[in-house]
């Protein structure tokens, strides 16, 4: 019987505390499939490993073809993808540029390298995990300036073809400059609306830029650079300005799990855990209670017996009488 009533008198408190274990799966779950634009005030972050498979259509290159030749840059690339997906282009398996997918397809621009170039455009998801590679589709580029000088082509290229930072905070993302002659004039289009940024650099080499973004949303970022022999390059990047987001524009992906950040709003868990001491307290006082009337029930029933049995009294005058 004790142990009846400690179980009932526990029973308020887990099933408050089962409501708070679904309130916070709840919670962690909306945070996963829609993501805030930024911190939250009151809400924490935890660390959480998803296990999701890596994109299963592989992208297409429409233009250019095979064969075409090419004299200016930037070449304009299109084909078809998978929507919401980063698209990487690569140019003899060097990264050139990236574009988010929108409506099924994608345009960019990118530079070339002298000569043949083997252009493919693999996809990646949220946890940079690559999807299969398009078509191959080889051109040409001749640059008549190179013929002449001997000098390299002028190269912008980056470690990350995606980067991202929460709106408010800066966005740092290094490039690197190589071929040309020094000094170096880059601009850097941020995709904004807000006036480019402009940079120098008196050598070749690693270059940090930086940009802070007002409000969430991706971004087409186009750096242009120009030597001191009139050289141009470009590179065309994604940014991402709602929470730290890193892509390498090199690697096709480890297929390994990838971290996230989930964000977790505890108001409602809060809420929850603030109802136990209530349960509790109800638990103990139904538990008073129960016991009372059990007492009581039990009195009661021991009186009634005493009432239906015979007194000793009687019974001895009943046997002198016989």
């Amino acid at each position: 019987m004790e142990k009846r009533f400690r179980l009932r008198s526990r029973l308020g408190l887990v099933l408050v505390s089962a409501l708070a274990i679904v309130g916070l799966a709840t919670q962690s779950v909306a945070a996963q499939s829609t993501p805030p634009p930024g911190p939250q005030n009151g809400s924490a972050g935890l660390q959480g490993t998803v296990q999701t498979p890596p994109p299963k259509t592989a992208p297409t290159i429409a233009t250019p073809v095979t064969g075409q030749s090419f004299n200016r840059l930037p070449v304009t690339v299109s084909g078809l993808c998978t929507t919401g997906l980063l698209v990487k282009i690569f140019a003899n398996n060097v990264f050139v540029g990236s574009v988010l997918c929108g409506n099924g397809s994608y345009t960019i621009q990118i530079d070339l390298f002298e000569g043949q170039n083997d252009l493919v455009a693999r996809i990646f998801d949220a946890l940079d995990q690559p999807g299969p590679d398009s078509n191959i589709v080889t051109v040409t580029y001749s640059n008549n300036q190179f013929n002449e000088t001997g000098i390299p082509l002028l190269r912008l290229s980056s470690i990350y073809a995606r980067r991202g930072a929460n709106p408010g905070e800066t966005l740092n993302w290094p490039i690197t400059i190589s071929g040309g002659t020094a000094p170096y004039a880059i601009s850097v289009d941020w995709g904004d609306g807000k006036p480019a940024t402009l940079y120098s650099a008196p050598f070749a080499g690693s270059l940090n830029i930086s940009h802070v973004y007002d409000n969430a949303g991706t971004y087409v970022v186009i750096v242009k650079g120009t030597d001191k022999n009139g050289l141009t390059a470009f590179l065309q990047l994604v940014a991402q300005a709602n929470g730290a987001v890193g892509q390498s524009g090199n690697d096709q992906g480890d297929g390994k799990d990838k971290e996230i950040i989930i964000k977790v709003i505890w108001i409602p868990a809060a809420f929850l855990l603030a109802l136990l001491p209530l349960s509790f307290w109800l638990g103990r006082r139904y538990e008073l209670l129960h016991l009372r009337r059990s007492i009581e029930r039990a009195s009661q029933k021991s009186d009634e017996d005493e009432e239906l049995e015979p007194e000793p009294e009687a019974k001895d005058d009943k046997a002198k009488g016989k």
